[in-house]
């Protein structure tokens, strides 16, 4: 990893190495990075692992076995932005999978409780369009969804 840039560091309890193998397997441009285990007198048992730096869809992670403290909330979230349907399908699946939970609006936990927002890249220009009609009837459709069902917004937005 370089020093370029920012490195969002993840809170887990214990999780941390199981964690970034799980996100590294789900998104393209992805790998692990160095692996810092425990020394005497560390945070953990000798050996155990600390801190996993990954990468995942290009963008840098640290997982930190940082114990029990700290619990994810939806005060943060990643949003991934998807081309079509099948790709927010692939993210919702494989993110709700093991125990993660499906949100409204395109959100999710994932089993770690991690927040995650899967939303068709075309959304934003959707309901930021000028015509204030189009903008209204996809975010109301949009506000009625869990799963993002982009064959439904674009109906909304073109009034069908």
């Amino acid at each position: 990893m370089t020093t370029d840039g920012f490195t969002t560091c993840l809170w887990f309890d214990g999780q941390a190495e199981e964690a970034a193998h799980h996100y590294v397997s789900i998104f393209k441009d992805s790998g692990i990075g160095r692996v810092g285990r425990n020394v005497e007198g560390g945070a953990g048992p000798v050996g155990s692992v600390l801190a996993v730096e990954f990468t995942a869809n290009g963008q840098k992670f640290v997982a930190l076995n940082g114990g029990p403290q700290f619990k994810f909330n939806e005060a943060v979230s990643f949003q991934i932005f998807c081309k079509d349907q099948e790709e927010i399908d692939y993210y919702w699946a494989k993110l709700t999978e093991d125990g993660g939970e499906p949100g409204p609006c395109g959100w999710l936990k994932d089993k770690y409780g991690l927040s995650w927002q899967v939303v068709p890249d075309t959304l934003i220009d959707m309901i930021s369009d000028p015509d204030q009609e189009k903008a209204s009837r996809t975010t109301k459709a949009f506000m009625a969804m869990g799963k993002f069902d982009l064959a439904a917004l674009r109906r909304a937005y073109e009034g069908e």
